[in-house]
């Protein structure tokens, strides 16, 4: 008999491969803190725990249809398990959860021992390595020594510097930095940078209001004045890299969802695995008090499902209503969730106060917040701006990102505001253009109130790629309105279902090819002939189709089956995007599309999409808050017969990029950016004039044998610019294959900026596009002259 289901499943695992440490950090919270526990545990982690834990791991995966779970491994130091230890490890988790659910590894190390040994065992099973490092020396070597006082710092950066090396590059994971206010942040930043991390963690010093954080004499909020420091400097550089508690707090305060467990109300899915095999609440409990991370349990004589049921683990799972009186009054409180749940603590009301860094978190995510709305104070209304259309809310800084060929998260998801604002208008225009009958003002009623009581869940579809192309058609052949009424209710029932209950209807959907098509869903096969009507029902556990006398039930997060298609999401943590294979109107695109995709093409989709965004991350930072924030699905293609890399971007379709899964990642990651590129430019053109769309001249592109109306020569310039930067990140790689790609693309784009920028033809705010677009690549094309 399977075990009950809890509310929510488990799916990061911290697994403990040795109890010791090679250092003697003076704020190590597993040593120095509250818990003695690891003087009593074994040393390095036996043969059977490793079996167990892939087990549980697997039994849970299967029970709760998981697509992914990660795995840390930590210590004590990793790194003095040994390589075989750690080879061992890994081949208990890949073998017991291979076929079932995607595997994620790291390891998070101080970096002392590392070698070339450990470094191709990481290799083999794709563990990302994350470095402890609190800086440049001094700073470091403030806290992070050996036991008899020598400096750790050279090791580590020497360990460091082979991650750095092409070889291992993709394995380089990050650098997490444990804040000392007395510090200098800029210092400390620069070090950082120096070593060229693809992301940094701050994170905060463990504290407790027993023991409360240092503080030394001056500002009441030092680590936040601390952070803000950076954060300025970070802003200032364009945010050359990710910083995770940065970017938490702007995505929550755009309503999106943490990156860390520090801040944030998501329910926390992480459970620790200690080297004796008992299992642990997270790790920072050990500030707490002796013994706060137990639960009694271990993977011998416990399933997963009743360590979720913990409930020391349940608490952390309440969001809002877990926390004290004063946390929930707190007019913050849904970016900060509270702070870390170890930082609540205080001796005889447990964990049920603020944090002990309250003050921090409500002075940095303010910070951070008026630092944001000083872009919306720059807004330029459409008179101030030469051939921009009425309603656009870009900044005079966003502008000049976009001409640049970048543009952050801030940014594209501005642009995307304004495309689900255009796709929103067409949606009406199809309902003025449908028949005025009963069922069709029935589908707009329920339209209109669920937009009323949840317009979240009608953005969400309506942001789906391929509304508006399904829109575009109706309105361009005119239609005979059955065709519109289809679509006009499956929008409606895909809405519904999006509500999770708040709203409760039940919609028409006329059947087609076989099934009900949700956009942005999925399609569900329901057995029934074309013209026939399907009644689709939701509440907060799922929904129901029923059609041909019979009522097909899915569950919320339910897995596929035989007739319930739903769009797979696949992709790194941060970044999962939806792989769409069951929406009619995907082929938007030049290329045909695939049809549905078994569960190995699935999984080779994840796998080669986290290893290309680690690529673009690493090589391509710029690129990446763009994409994470604008590019939300990825329409496989059919690969053409002759091998050769096929994708492509349509002009109504804002978030989808088409793609035929290529040979490599790192092409995968190329084709991404290329064909993104074409997603950002189109956008803005549906906002601002760059040109004359009455000159009809054909212009030579370097790259193309016919010549090209104006706005195809704009677009592969400005979609080139990506394709010049990667081929530069191969060539500074030291890749021998990619010095001439990156000299012909550099000098091929410059020639098309040129040939734009004297066309005669460009606006006021093209010839901006047309400059921005030449400072990118100058440098770019000094490198390739050799000045």
């Amino acid at each position: 008999m399977e075990p009950s289901a809890p509310t929510r499943p488990l799916s990061q695992f911290v697994l403990k491969l040795h109890s010791r440490c090679d250092l003697a950090c003076d704020h190590c919270y597993v040593y120095e803190h509250a818990d003695t526990s690891w003087k009593q545990r074994i040393r390095a982690t036996p043969d059977e725990v490793f079996d167990r834990v892939a087990a549980r791991i697997a039994e849970h995966a299967a029970v709760h249809h998981l697509d992914a779970v990660q795995v840390v491994f930590h210590g004590g130091e990793p790194l003095l398990a040994g390589p075989a230890r750690i080879r061992r490890a890994a081949e208990a988790l890949r073998g017991a959860l291979d076929g079932r659910c995607t595997l994620e590894l790291g390891i998070q190390t101080n970096a002392v021992l590392l070698s070339e040994r450990f470094c191709d065992i990481f290799d083999e099973f794709g563990i990302s390595v994350g470095v402890s490092l609190d800086g440049g020396r001094a700073e470091n070597d403030r806290h992070r020594r050996f036991a008899d006082g020598r400096s750790s710092y050279d090791r580590v950066v020497r360990s460091i510097g082979l991650l750095r090396e092409p070889r291992y590059r993709h394995l380089y994971g990050g650098l997490l930095c444990t804040i000392d206010v007395d510090n200098d942040p800029l210092a400390v930043y620069d070090a950082l940078m120096a070593l060229e991390p693809p992301r940094i963690d701050f994170l905060l010093p463990h504290a407790t209001h027993d023991v409360p954080p240092v503080r030394p004499g001056g500002p009441p909020a030092p680590y936040a004045d601390w952070l803000l420091t950076i954060h300025r400097r970070w802003t200032a550089q364009g945010r050359p890299v990710p910083v995770r508690v940065f970017d938490s707090v702007r995505r929550m305060l755009r309503g999106g969802s943490s990156l860390v467990e520090s801040i944030g109300t998501d329910p926390v899915d992480l459970v620790v695995i200690e080297t004796d095999g008992t299992f642990e609440q997270a790790d920072s409990l050990k500030t707490a008090y002796d013994g706060a991370p137990a639960t009694g349990m271990d993977v011998f004589t416990h399933s997963l499902d009743e360590v979720a049921a913990h409930p020391g683990i349940a608490a952390r799972r309440q969001g809002k209503e877990g926390l004290s009186d004063e946390c929930r009054r707190c007019p913050v409180v849904d970016v900060c969730g509270g702070g870390l749940y170890a930082h609540r603590y205080r001796t005889g009301n447990g964990f049920a106060n603020p944090s002990a860094y309250c003050a921090d978190l409500m002075e940095l995510i303010l910070g951070i917040r008026d630092a944001e709305d000083e872009q919306v104070d720059r807004e330029i209304s459409v008179t101030t701006a030469p051939g921009q259309q009425d309603g656009s809310s870009l900044t005079e800084e966003q502008i000049d990102q976009l001409a640049a060929g970048y543009g952050d998260a801030g940014t594209v998801a501005a642009l995307a505001a304004e495309q689900l604002g255009i796709t929103r208008g067409l949606l009406t225009a199809v309902w003025e253009r449908a028949p005025r009958d009963a069922r069709t003002a029935a589908v707009w009623r329920v339209l209109a109130e669920v937009d009323e009581a949840a317009p979240e869940a009608v953005d969400t579809v309506l942001a789906h790629p391929y509304v508006r192309p399904w829109a575009r058609r109706c309105l361009e052949t005119g239609g005979d309105g059955g065709a519109d009424v289809a679509g006009l209710a499956e929008v409606a029932a895909a809405s519904v279902v999006r509500s999770a209950g708040r709203y409760g209807a039940t919609v028409r959907v006329p059947v087609r090819g076989g099934a009900v098509r949700l956009p942005g869903l999925g399609r569900v096969l329901v057995g029934a002939a074309d013209g026939d009507e399907a009644e689709v029902a939701a509440d907060a556990g799922g929904f129901s189709v029923s059609a041909a006398g019979r009522t097909l039930r899915i569950a919320a997060q339910g897995p596929a089956d035989a007739w319930w298609h739903p769009v797979r999401r696949v992709g790194p943590a941060g970044w999962t995007v939806a792989l769409e294979d069951t929406d009619p109107y995907r082929d938007a695109h030049q290329w045909p599309p695939v049809s549905r995709q078994d569960e190995s093409e699935v999984k080779a989709w994840h796998e080669d999409l986290v290893a290309a965004w680690d690529f673009l991350g690493r090589e391509l930072p710029r690129y990446v808050p763009g994409l994470a924030a604008g590019l939300g699905t990825i329409t496989p293609l059919v690969p053409p017969g002759d091998g050769s890399d096929v994708s492509g971007a349509a002009r109504q379709a804002f978030g989808a990029v088409g793609i035929a899964r290529p040979a490599t990642p790192v092409t995968l990651a190329l084709l991404v950016a290329h064909e993104f590129q074409h997603v950002k430019l189109g956008a803005v053109l549906d906002l601002m004039d760059l040109f004359d769309p009455d000159d009809t001249r054909l212009f030579h592109a370097p790259w193309r044998s016919d010549p090209r109306p104006l706005e195809g020569l704009l677009q592969g310039t400005y979609a080139h610019i990506a394709v010049a930067e990667y081929w530069r990140a191969l060539a500074r790689q030291g890749v021998p294959e990619a010095a001439a790609p990156f000299a012909r693309w550099t000098r091929e784009t410059a020639e098309a900026v040129d040939r734009l920028a004297g066309s005669g033809s460009l606006t006021p705010l093209g010839e901006r596009f047309a400059a921005r677009m030449a400072g990118t690549v100058a440098p770019w094309l000094s490198e390739v002259n050799g000045v």
